[in-house]
């Protein structure tokens, strides 16, 4: 039977699994559900259509699943979907999706949003991505797996950032960003790879090589993007790299990408 502390309040008829824990003053709505072990520690606001996943912990002053953010939003029913072994601190906040977006919010496994940090309306967020705190996604935003989103960093409506990248703190990030990518700057630029993410997850000498190869071939050059890019797609057999980065580059042409500075590679 779920552990309620007296003072919280659970509208019926929010499902709960056996072993949850709810603290003091916590506040969870009745279209809520709450997977095995997930623990609200106290004064957490749970509402709208939420589900969180199994072992999740959630702390003080967190408001998780409240009514998008946006002018479009009419009181529709539209989900947040949070999932296994996520760590979510004070403070932070995660709206539900928009029926003219795509219907729900999506935050995945392992991944920990320290204080303040937000995602918006309609994102996707990846597994084991880390938001420091005060990070912020605009609405319609996905990231990708493994990525790192620094400090106050700010990511604009639908942008997309591609797993395994790091975004640094106080940056602002406004065009997509291929895997792997380093960005850093009010007006967010690459500055690299992100070299140190990519020896953590045990890549070799030669993968990170390979990858630089990859990054030098596709942004610079005195050619045209358009013509740098279709070397880099001629060795997508040979390079999982390359596969990866045209992969998400072909996904949305639409979408202008995130580049260097123009002649600047920082080597790590």
């Amino acid at each position: 039977m779920a552990k309620i502390d007296p003072t919280a309040r659970v509208e019926n008829p929010a499902g709960l699994a056996d072993d949850v824990e709810i603290g003091p003053f916590c506040v969870v709505g009745p279209d809520v559900v709450l997977k095995d072990g997930v623990k609200l520690l106290s004064h957490v606001s749970l509402q709208g259509a939420t589900t969180i996943g199994a072992r999740t912990q959630v702390y003080p002053f967190a408001s998780l699943g409240t009514q998008p953010q946006s002018v479009h939003y009419k009181g529709e029913r539209t989900e947040l979907v949070i999932g296994e072994d996520c760590v979510i601190r004070e403070h932070v906040t995660a709206n539900t999706g928009t029926v003219s977006g795509r219907g729900a919010t999506r935050i995945g496994n392992g991944v920990m949003l320290m204080v303040g940090s937000h995602v918006g309306h309609d994102c996707i967020v990846g597994n084991n991505v880390i938001f420091a705190n005060n990070a912020t996604l605009a609405g319609h935003v996905s990231v990708g797996d493994h990525t790192f989103l620094g400090g106050l960093c700010a990511v604009h409506q639908f942008t997309r950032i591609g797993a395994q990248c790091m975004i640094s703190g106080l940056t602002g990030v406004r065009e997509d960003v291929i895997p792997f990518g380093n960005v850093l700057g009010q007006a967010g630029k690459l500055v690299g790879l992100n070299v140190v993410g990519m020896k953590r997850r045990g890549y070799t000498r030669e993968q990170m090589h390979e990858a630089r190869a990859v990054y030098r071939d596709l942004f610079f050059g005195d050619d045209t993007f358009d013509a740098r890019l279709a070397r880099v797609r001629a060795m997508v057999e040979s390079s999982p790299f390359a596969a990866t980065v045209v992969s998400f580059i072909d996904a949305d042409r639409k979408r202008s990408l995130c580049q260097p500075s123009r002649g600047v590679i920082k080597e790590e």
